[in-house]
């Protein structure tokens, strides 16, 4: 099961659905985001995961999530540890995300101002700023840069509305790491931010049967820079 990033959705996998040749592929759209409903009251990611692997019949599932939906991967770990059987984390490590590095402590407070007046465009260029181009280059490949600006601008467009509430997550995650006894994969770009090759490493550091894998060349939104070697890395994983 696919679990993708905060602002994007199910598209984010469309690289990733030639391993349905080789497994049962599922990718969701969280609330929120992509054709899934707007969220109004308090819900929890992991809660939703549940819900949905009981209501399509599987027993366990491997989650692959990529930030926000690494996190939510985490927690559905923590919470429900029977239905998950292995579990890949690619940019972050959970939903209790530790930003320090000036770079983006400076694009965040730049977002939380466009936000303010309420200036989408600058948003969004500041969201692609942040979650695909990284610190380390001007652009991203042209075709990836084109489809994260087509799903955050849906997002955005789509499910920021007033009222719209934002996920809980499961508190403490970071100190629970240890409770995961399954099989983890922490996947990191070589460009990624500072900031997420530290919540990687510490992921992979305080998980009992984690590894890390970097792949060189690759920003955060790792399977799309580099879909042929990421792919490869995930069938051989499983």
């Amino acid at each position: 099961m696919f679990l993708h990033g905060g602002a994007l959705d199910r598209r984010e996998w469309d690289d990733q659905m030639v391993l349905a040749d080789r497994f049962r592929v599922i990718r969701v759209d969280a609330r929120g985001h992509g054709l899934s409903e707007t969220p109004m009251t308090p819900f929890r990611q992991c809660d939703d995961i549940a819900e949905l692997l009981g209501r399509l019949g599987i027993e366990k599932a491997a989650l692959v999530g990529l930030s926000m939906g690494a996190g939510a991967a985490t927690d559905t770990a923590l919470e429900y540890p029977h239905l998950v059987s292995h579990l890949v984390v690619c940019g972050a490590g959970t939903n209790e995300p530790v930003f320090v590095d000036p770079w983006m402590l400076d694009i965040q407070r730049q977002m939380a101002e466009a936000q303010a007046r309420l200036d989408a465009p600058a948003w969004i260029n500041l969201s692609l700023k942040q979650g695909v181009i990284g610190p380390y280059r001007d652009k991203a490949d042209e075709a990836v840069e084109a489809r994260c600006r087509e799903m955050i601008t849906d997002t955005v467009n789509n499910h920021v509305k007033p009222g719209m509430t934002t996920p809980d997550h499961v508190q403490g995650s970071w100190e629970r790491l240890h409770e995961i006894n399954i099989p983890a994969l922490g996947v990191i770009g070589s460009l990624d931010a500072p900031d997420h090759h530290a919540m990687v490493e510490r992921f992979t550091k305080n998980v009992r049967n984690a590894r890390k894998h970097e792949i060189g060349g690759a920003a955060h939104v790792v399977n799309m820079d580099r879909p042929a070697e990421f792919n490869d890395l995930l069938a051989q994983y499983l």
